[in-house]
């Protein structure tokens, strides 16, 4: 899709974090920004920033854990926007715990809003795709979902998933005009380590949150497979745990990653719950 000039996209989690930068890019494209959400508020400023910019911002307030009503809230996009022409799914729930202290409820409202959401959401908008034959979907995915986070193991584990799928999913639509994307940002100035006052690890690539609109921009113009924007190094040893995982891990050891992750688990568990959407 090489121009996105007036097509409408609905945008997940897009009251704040990464999603907002990406909802920003997409109205200078004078695109139509469909912004779903919690946070009437943030919705409210979103559109807002959209209308400003040179796009049209719609807002519809929705919790996406509840999926089981997904039909309800693609009919009302359908009835307030018309046809999608693009969706990208980047809301999602990061919390940091020693995996014994996950509860029952926390690991399904990271796995429902994380993956579940994204799955369900595109099941129900590909077939329009499908039939008008033109389209594109990005997943925001993660570095965490390429390499196992210590005390972020549910996050990583929903991150891995929306890899492996939209990796399947890119395999079933590679003869439709229908493109999937997976963008992978690493550490950002958006994320949790920003959100928790702690420092990220010395050889970490931190990406600016607009660097990771950019990424998703270009990843729908240009139909790209996969974004990860966690730096060579990273991708190097991605590439070599996947040959030797106990490398890996020694690896993340001497970099501090799990002390540093721990730490993280620790401060959340003190402030707890903090939710991107």
């Amino acid at each position: 899709m090489k121009n996105i000039v007036g097509k409408t996209v609905v945008l997940t989690g897009a009251s704040g974090g990464i999603g907002a930068f990406i909802a920003r890019v997409l109205a200078k494209e004078q695109a139509t920004v469909v912004s779903v959400s919690r946070s009437q508020k943030g919705l409210d400023q979103i559109c807002a920033e959209v209308n400003a910019a040179g796009g049209k911002g719609i807002s519809i307030p929705f919790d996406l854990s509840k999926v089981e009503e997904f039909s309800a809230l693609t009919q009302e996009i359908h009835q307030l926007a018309g046809p999608i022409d693009i969706l990208i799914n980047n809301a999602a729930i990061e919390k940091y715990r020693p995996f014994q202290n996950y509860t029952l409820e926390d690991v399904q409202s990271i796995l429902t809003t994380n993956l579940l959401a994204p799955m369900e959401l595109t099941r129900l908008l590909l077939p329009t795709m499908l039939e008008r034959n033109s389209g594109h979907i990005v997943n925001i995915a993660s570095s965490a979902g390429k390499k196992g986070a210590p005390y972020n193991s549910i996050y990583s584990a929903s991150k891995a998933g929306l890899i492996m799928w939209s990796d399947a999913i890119q395999q079933e639509l590679a003869n439709s005009n229908v493109g999937v994307s997976v963008v992978c940002p690493g550490c950002t100035n958006a994320g949790m380590y920003l959100a928790l006052d702690i420092t990220a690890p010395s050889v970490a690539n931190i990406a600016e949150p607009t660097e990771v609109a950019d990424a998703v921009l270009q990843s729908i113009k240009q139909n790209q497979k996969e974004v990860v924007l966690d730096g060579t190094a990273s991708k190097i040893l991605f590439a070599i745990s996947q040959l030797s995982p106990q490398f890996g891990d020694m690896v993340f050891q001497r970099l501090g990653v799990v002390e540093l992750n721990q730490s993280c688990a620790e401060k959340q568990m003190q402030t707890e719950n903090l939710v991107y959407n």
